[in-house]
């Protein structure tokens, strides 16, 4: 077994022949569910685990968890480190240090329902309207290498590439 960054590398290396020898292998199906738990409090579960969300106190929420936005932040951070992690590791580069910073910007307006001033150009749709990542890097390769990785991870990432393009949604609703 060899570790680097924390990985099997010859596990991570067997899951691809795997998939690459079984193509329906890479079909894979994820779930979620959520709880109302009162308020702006929502329980999030998926497989074994379980989140929390809720709402700041500017939006009347008790600031007890990060709001979904932010889970949307969380998930496309996470998802970028876990690409660096993986994608560092099969390449034999040692990272040291990874911090990812990201913001995005949403316009109140379109969430609440109203229109906003038209001088004051704010999106009517209630979603992000730019996301930016800033990575933070250490590891023991050179700028280039390290770049190249970078642009792998970036373009491999499921999160990142779910949030740049339109995804079938479909929502139906039970009355109980």
């Amino acid at each position: 077994m060899t570790m680097v960054n924390g990985l099997d590398t010859q596990k991570l290396v067997a899951t691809v022949e795997s998939v690459k020898n079984n193509w329906e292998a890479g079909k894979t199906v994820w779930k979620a569910s959520t709880t109302w738990k009162g308020g702006f409090k929502v329980e999030t579960c998926s497989r074994e685990f379980t989140l929390l969300a809720d709402e700041p106190e500017m939006l009347c929420g008790t600031n007890t968890a990060a709001n979904p936005v932010e889970m949307v932040l969380q998930a496309y951070g996470a998802c970028l480190t876990i690409g660096y992690a993986m994608n560092a590791a099969v390449r034999g580069i040692i990272v040291k240090d990874l911090k990812i910073d990201l913001e995005g910007e949403i316009d109140l307006p379109g969430f609440l329902g109203l229109e906003s001033p038209e001088e004051l150009k704010m999106d009517k749709l209630p979603g992000f309207k730019n996301i930016t990542a800033k990575v933070k890097i250490q590891a023991d390769a050179d700028a280039k290498t390290l770049q190249e990785l970078h642009k792998h991870v970036i373009s491999t990432s499921p999160v990142g590439v779910t949030l740049s393009r339109p995804v079938k949604i479909e929502t139906s609703l039970e009355v109980r």
